[in-house]
């Protein structure tokens, strides 16, 4: 058996960037790959003789991906680990890098502007995209994020044949993160931000999270959680899943939202996960 990592995903969202981590982290790279050569090239590295163990496979721009899920299915019969990992950035961020670049659009040969050209793109490889493992969004990624999250998913740490959860804290007034699982509203527990003493702090300071736990909702709350985790976390790994992430939203993403994230997070370790804990919005103003 084989452990296979397909990249997938839109032109210009970090393929070959993400390629590049997985080489450094010791996976044996194939890029820009016809979905038509998959068969092929796995069956050559199954070879004892080549030593590969991990296969990443980029496949190339959307015309190319043309039928990766029915090969995907194939592998995964075959008894390969398959995974799918989808990159994917907004439209403006996407203008923006090719216009950068120079570079054609692979769909370029359609009479459109280029917006109209990576929305149609888009929309081809949606269905792709639904299937994928892990989506990844790089519009606000630099390199060396990109390559933070690669390696959390995808390096020497991480078990193949165990749920790896990521918990993210988020204030809802810059919108929901992309590509969640589960999302709960902590906005029902008082808010630190009406106190002057806390207001410039964080949930990553002792005394907001004092203050947060010290509300009997709050325990309550992660009791909640807690019961709804263990109910179906077991359930997930049942379906195949090795992924879930988990969004805790308040306002402003600052205060009560890091508190909880933090406290879920030491939950999941005792409960024998390694939750990859982000807090989106906590240097936001």
């Amino acid at each position: 058996m084989t452990d296979i990592l397909v990249i997938t995903g839109l032109s210009g969202a970090g393929r070959s960037q993400a390629a590049d981590d997985l080489e450094d982290l010791g996976w044996f790279v194939v890029d820009n790959l016809p979905v038509v050569l998959i068969d092929k090239v796995v069956e050559l590295s199954t070879d004892v003789r080549t030593g590969i163990e991990k296969l990443c496979l980029v496949v190339g721009n959307a015309h190319q991906q043309t039928g990766i899920l029915d090969v995907v299915a194939t592998l995964r019969r075959q008894g390969h680990l398959v995974r799918v990992l989808f990159l994917e950035a907004s439209i403006k961020e996407l203008v923006h890098r090719y216009e950068a670049s120079k570079r054609r659009h692979p769909f370029a040969e359609a009479n459109n502007g280029l917006a109209d050209l990576i929305d149609k793109e888009s929309k081809v490889l949606q269905d792709v995209r639904a299937a994928a493992d892990v989506v990844i969004d790089t519009s606000s990624l630099t390199v060396h994020q990109l390559k933070s999250q690669i390696m959390s998913l995808f390096g020497p740490d991480s078990a193949a044949d165990t749920m790896q959860i990521g918990v993210t804290s988020f204030g809802y007034k810059r919108g929901l993160p992309a590509d969640v699982d589960l999302v709960f509203d902590v906005r029902f527990l008082p808010n630190p931000h009406w106190s002057e003493e806390l207001r410039p702090l964080t949930g990553l300071d002792s005394s907001v999270q004092r203050f947060v736990m010290e509300q009997p909702l709050a325990r309550q709350f992660l009791d909640q959680i807690t019961s709804l985790i263990d109910l179906t976390l077991p359930a997930y790994l049942a379906e195949g899943r090795s992924y879930l992430t988990i969004a805790i939203g308040c306002t402003g993403g600052r205060h009560r939202s890091v508190v909880i994230a933090e406290e879920l997070g030491q939950i999941l370790v005792a409960r024998g996960y390694r939750p990859r804990i982000v807090h989106r919005d906590v240097l936001a103003n």
